[in-house]
């Protein structure tokens, strides 16, 4: 690929990125339609090392995978940092 080429194409995705970023944190924005943001970020940015730096590109599906994992980190972290109900004992 042409380095002009290359520089258009990464300016692309930077300015891609940045949008997405505004988007998540715009007002009213549903938590669904930010989780798919988020994902989409972190394809952007996996597309920028795949066009600068292709030897340490992922596939899309290690991506992905790597993605999931921490996403299940995450929410364990959240239901162990979440406070437990106290029991009544007039129940």
């Amino acid at each position: 690929m042409a380095l002009k080429e290359q520089r258009q194409q990464l300016e692309n995705l930077t300015r891609a990125e940045q949008c997405l970023r505004a988007n998540m944190h715009a007002h009213g924005v549903d938590d669904n339609a930010r989780a798919h943001m988020e994902r989409a970020v972190a394809h952007v940015r996996e597309a920028y090392v795949a066009i600068s730096e292709a030897e340490r590109a992922r596939t899309v599906q290690e991506l992905v995978a790597e993605l999931v994992k921490v996403e299940c980190l995450v929410e364990k972290l959240h239901r162990k940092s979440a406070p437990v109900a106290a029991k009544s004992i007039h129940a």
